[in-house]
C-alpha cells in the first residue's frame, strides 16, 4: 500500500519547530555579538525546513543547507523550496556536502539542530566539525548545537503523541528510546508513525548516536578556537515542564531530561 505522505513531513510537524528557531536564536546571537544575523547555514539540514523559514524574514535574509542524504535532499528543493516565493528560492540553497569540510562561503549563524551531531561518535570527528565550522563563520559568528540528556533521555521508553496531518487526518508519533550503552556512550532511538488507516512505518527514522555531554561540546568548541561558549537553559514552568524560554545559564540542577543549546562564538 503507498503511504500518502511523505515521512518527511510527518518528521516536520511532529518534531520540529523551525518558526520558534528563526525567531529567537537570532535574538541570542545579537545578544552575543551586537548583530542581527542575516547569513545562515543549517547543518545536517534534512528537509530543509529551517533554511526556507529564515529566507522568508526579509529580503536580505539568505540560508544554506548541507545534508548528505540525496532522498531528503530532494524533498528539500521538490517540496519546500519549492513551496517558497520565486525571490525567497533564490536566496536559499541545498548542498550535498559533507559539514567536516569548511565552507568557502562565510555565514553569521550555524546551527545543528535536533542533536544531529550525535552521530559522531569520536571526540576527533566532532573537533573536525567544530573547526570547519570555525573557518565557516564571520567575524563574531555563532554556532548552535542543540543538545539533550539527563536519565529521561537515555533510559528504554517509549513516548505517544498525536498530531493532525493536513488533508490526512490524526497520525500518532512513537518516540522509542533502546537500551543505553554506559560505557561507550551510545544509544538507539527510533520514530515510528501510525496512518489514520492503521499502516504503520516502523522505524521510520533511526538514529544511532553518541550523547555528549555540555562539559564535553564545551570543551570541544575551546579546542576547536571559539573564544567563548554559552549554555542557554531551558526555564521550567509552574509544573516543573519545559517552558521553551531559555536562559543563559552557568550552573543548574540536573532534569529528568533537558534540552538546551551550546553556542560557539567566534
Amino acid at each position: 500500500m503507498k503511504t500518502p505522505i511523505s515521512k518527511f513531513k510527518l518528521y516536520e510537524l511532529s518534531v520540529q519547530s523551525p518558526n520558534w528557531q528563526v525567531d529567537y536564536l537570532p535574538q541570542f546571537h545579537q545578544w552575543l555579538t551586537g548583530k542581527d544575523p542575516l547569513h545562515f547555514r543549517e547543518d545536517f539540514c534534512g528537509s530543509g525546513r529551517i533554511a526556507c523559514e529564515w529566507v522568508k524574514r526579509s529580503k536580505k535574509h539568505k540560508a544554506v543547507g548541507i545534508d548528505l542524504d540525496r532522498e531528503v535532499l530532494a524533498y528539500a528543493n521538490d517540496v519546500n523550496r519549492a513551496e517558497l516565493k520565486r525571490d525567497q528560492q533564490s536566496r536559499v540553497q541545498f548542498l550535498r556536502q559533507d559539514v567536516k569540510k569548511a565552507m568557502p562561503a562565510k555565514f553569521d549563524m550555524i546551527g545543528a539542530f535536533n542533536f544531529s551531531y550525535f552521530g559522531f561518535h569520536e571526540r576527533k570527528e566532532l573537533l573536525r566539525y567544530a573547526r570547519a565550522a570555525f573557518k565557516s563563520l564571520k567575524s563574531k559568528g555563532t554556532f548552535f548545537l542543540e543538545v539533550a540528556g539527563g536519565p529521561g533521555f537515555i533510559e528504554p521508553h517509549r513516548e505517544v503523541k498525536t498530531i493532525s496531518v493536513p488533508q490526512l487526518g490524526k497520525v500518532t508519533q512513537v518516540w522509542e528510546q533502546h537500551q543505553f550503552d554506559p560505557i561507550t556512550s551510545v544509544n538507539d532511538y527510533s520514530i515510528h508513525f501510525k496512518l489514520p488507516d492503521g499502516e504503520w512505518l516502523n522505524d521510520a527514522f533511526t538514529y544511532h548516536w553518541r550523547v555528549w555531554s555540555i562539559r564535553e561540546l564545551r570543551e570541544i568548541l575551546k579546542d576547536a578556537g571559539f573564544k567563548e561558549s554559552v549554555v542557554l537553559w531551558e526555564r521550567p514552568d509552574e509544573e516543573g515542564e519545559g517552558s521553551g524560554e531559555y536562559l543563559p545559564t552557568e550552573n543548574s540542577e540536573l532534569s529528568h531530561s533537558y534540552i538546551a543549546y551550546v553556542v560557539g562564538v567566534k
